[in-house]
């Protein structure tokens, strides 16, 4: 790997590490960057994964403010998500590469809808709020099973996983939008967390791309949860919208 490639992939380490803590979909710019330099899908999947561990527990540190008084929250949807997540991961390590490879693309594009409409989605959060709509403290069994599911497809790939959970929560669960985001930060570190644990016991990983990764993503993590709330959020979602579809049309001509 040459210098400008490491460079590259420490770069989209920092951007996916804010990304990741302010919305999520961090990944769309880091799992296309290490297919851009030939890594296979599964490896850079589970690379990835490795690398963005760090980045998301900076996340956490930095929302730790908006988690105070959210232990009882945390505990019941935590496990929904690491249960998720267990199942997720072991369903990439025993499905054929092959079919990983063809899943992907509908992943990332399904990824992408959810960035692009990710504002209705907020609007509709917010008009359900005004009008008083009423939620159990937790969010109930529903959102239980909703984020259990989000965790399996966050085990398995994860791309657009927070735009996914704070999206659930916005409407279950009536609380301010930035706590929930707190919350949200949680839910994918446990489930990332948890899917690193199983790739370093049983996958092939890619250390260099790692260590890279990791070391980006914990600086972006904390640019993140002080500064990022100031980016412009359409030219955040067209980066994203961009650097997906690339990766999209590149799996799909190789």
């Amino acid at each position: 790997m040459t210098w400008l490639q490491q460079v590259a992939i420490f770069a989209a380490g920092i951007a996916a590490g804010g990304i990741n803590t302010i919305v999520g979909s961090g990944t769309l710019i880091t799992f296309p960057t290490l297919l851009a330099f030939g890594l296979p899908p599964v490896t850079a999947n589970v690379s990835n994964t490795i690398g963005l561990v760090p980045g998301s527990v900076s996340g956490v540190i930095g929302y730790r403010r908006e988690l105070q008084g959210q232990r009882s929250r945390l505990l019941k949807l935590g496990t929904a998500s690491l249960l998720g997540g267990i199942t997720g991961a072991i369903l990439l390590l025993t499905m054929p590469a092959a079919a990983f490879k063809a899943i992907v693309p509908v992943l990332i594009i399904v990824a992408l809808i959810l960035v692009v409409v990710q504002p209705r989605l907020a609007a509709w959060v917010k008009k359900r709020r005004a009008d008083g709509a009423s939620a159990p403290e937790h969010g109930g069994p529903i959102l239980l099973v909703a984020v259990f599911a989000t965790g399996i497809y966050g085990g398995y790939f994860g791309a657009a996983q927070g735009v996914l959970l704070i999206g659930l929560l916005g409407v279950f669960v009536h609380e301010d939008i930035q706590r929930l985001n707190g919350v949200k930060n949680v839910l994918a570190l446990i489930v990332n967390g948890v899917s690193a644990a199983i790739f370093i016991a049983i996958a092939e990983v890619d250390w260099q791309v790692v260590a890279l990764i990791a070391a980006g993503s914990i600086i972006g993590g904390q640019l993140g949860a002080k500064v990022g709330r100031k980016l412009p959020p359409n030219v955040l979602r067209g980066v994203i919208v961009v650097v997906g579809s690339i990766a999209v049309v590149r799996l799909l001509t190789s």
